[in-house]
């Protein structure tokens, strides 16, 4: 294998954990329902770390292929989308998760917990599309 191949593979190997632990987090939404929940605290820690090593890797690296490779120039534009809507997803994302680890979010709605909730399960669906476009946008490669 060359050095490109094992740029792409680890590039591919980085989103696939930042994927997978955005659907680790989307099971712990849709199993805790309204309230808080221990499954919660259990999937956390280890999905937020696969999420920052994942779209850090993914962009280092993405952006490392992009030089690397005669093909593909780092200022076509499927490549700054991928670059934008990777910062809309890290963002929103980062949000999600402040909003989603407050203490008692779905316990107490008149005090306005339920809208946290929401506005970080909101967050998170912002960040899981944006995302989602960026790995369409990997695999087709408009204008490429």
């Amino acid at each position: 294998m060359e050095f490109y191949d094992w740029l792409l593979f680890l590039h591919v190997g980085a989103a696939f954990a930042l994927v997978a632990a955005m659907v680790a987090y989307w099971a712990a939404i849709l199993a805790t329902g309204d309230g808080d929940h221990p499954v919660v605290s259990v999937v956390q820690r280890p999905a937020g770390i696969l999420i920052v090593l994942g779209s850090l890797l993914t962009l280092v690296l993405g952006i490392w292929l992009a030089l690397d490779n005669d093909t593909f120039e780092i200022w076509d534009g499927w490549i700054i989308a991928s670059i934008v809507l990777w910062a809309i997803g890290v963002g929103t994302g980062q949000r999600s998760g402040m909003l989603l680890a407050r203490p008692g979010v779905g316990e107490d709605r008149a005090a306005g917990a339920g809208s946290v909730r929401q506005q970080g399960v909101v967050m998170h669906a912002v960040s899981s599309a944006a995302i989602l476009l960026v790995l369409i946008l990997m695999i087709f490669k408009p204008g490429a």
